[in-house]
């Protein structure tokens, strides 16, 4: 793993181990909540980058070291130089950088679990929201100060998959009074797949990320596009894109061994990617 560290900190703000087919990240600044500081972002990229060419990983479990997941912006380094404002400075990161971490965890071909062990503020929604499913531990929470404390609209895809889980009603209000969603009042609402127990957190979510990586080596991506092609299509529409998938995934292999292993009554085994 590539070891970026911040000044005057000899840890490197990213862990990276695996657990069979399983890839664990852990945001590693727990002295400060896990920010996305810059060497965060540039190493978590990284990182990225490696294991999508790696065909050993199957799965992708996401975490922060420590009592939070991440609080989101560095809001302390974020300073105008170069005779260029802090908007447009800003906004040159994002878009070189940030908006690009985001695509990326999109991008993978095996799934993504975020497991939120503690507070999820500001981009850190984005980043956990990223993935195909998410597990938060009973401590955590949701919270987007962007607009009340901070005068911004949020980022890093929080408004695109607020509006999506949430509904428009309820990400408005959210993002305007700025109230903390609780992990249990956001399984219950139903922008994340279930609130567990602190204690058995990294235990339950590694399980999810287990079953997620026994799942064909095409499954991410094709879920994502076809929930992302919904949001957009009509009825017609949308079943005229759900033919022409199963036109091409009926005959691939995977569907071949689905079917074998139904007549068989055993569980299936899919190829690698």
């Amino acid at each position: 793993m590539p070891a970026h560290t911040e000044a005057g900190a000899a840890a490197p703000p990213l862990l990276s181990e695996r657990h069979g087919d399983v890839a664990v990240l852990r945001l590693n600044l727990p002295q400060r909540l896990n920010p996305l500081a810059l060497p965060l972002q540039e190493t978590l990229r990284g990182e990225l980058a490696r294991l999508k060419g790696e065909e050993g990983v199957r799965a992708l479990l996401v975490t922060g070291v420590g009592k939070a997941f991440c609080v989101g912006a560095d809001l302390s380094s974020m300073q105008a130089s170069d005779g260029a404002s802090l908007g447009a400075q800003t906004a040159e990161t994002m878009e070189r950088l940030s908006n690009r971490l985001i695509q990326d965890l999109r991008e993978l071909p095996f799934p993504v679990i975020s497991a939120v062990n503690g507070p999820c503020a500001g981009a850190g929604v984005g980043l956990a929201l990223a993935a195909d499913v998410v597990l938060a531990a009973r401590s955590a929470y949701f919270y987007l100060p962007f607009m009340p404390r901070l005068g911004i609209v949020p980022d890093l895809g929080c408004t695109w998959f607020l509006d999506r889980f949430l509904g428009r009603a309820r990400a408005t209000a959210l993002t305007l009074l700025g109230d903390r969603l609780s992990g249990e009042q956001a399984a219950q609402w139903g922008l994340v797949w279930a609130c567990v127990d602190d204690a058995t957190l990294a235990d339950e979510a590694m399980a999810l990320a287990q079953r997620l990586a026994r799942l064909p080596a095409h499954a991410a991506l094709e879920i994502r596009a076809v929930y992302d092609s919904a949001g957009q299509a009509s009825l017609v529409e949308q079943m005229a894109v759900e033919a022409g998938r199963q036109r091409e995934l009926i005959d691939r292999p995977s569907f071949v061994e689905g079917v074998s292993a139904f007549l068989a009554k055993r569980e299936p085994v899919f190829p690698r990617r």
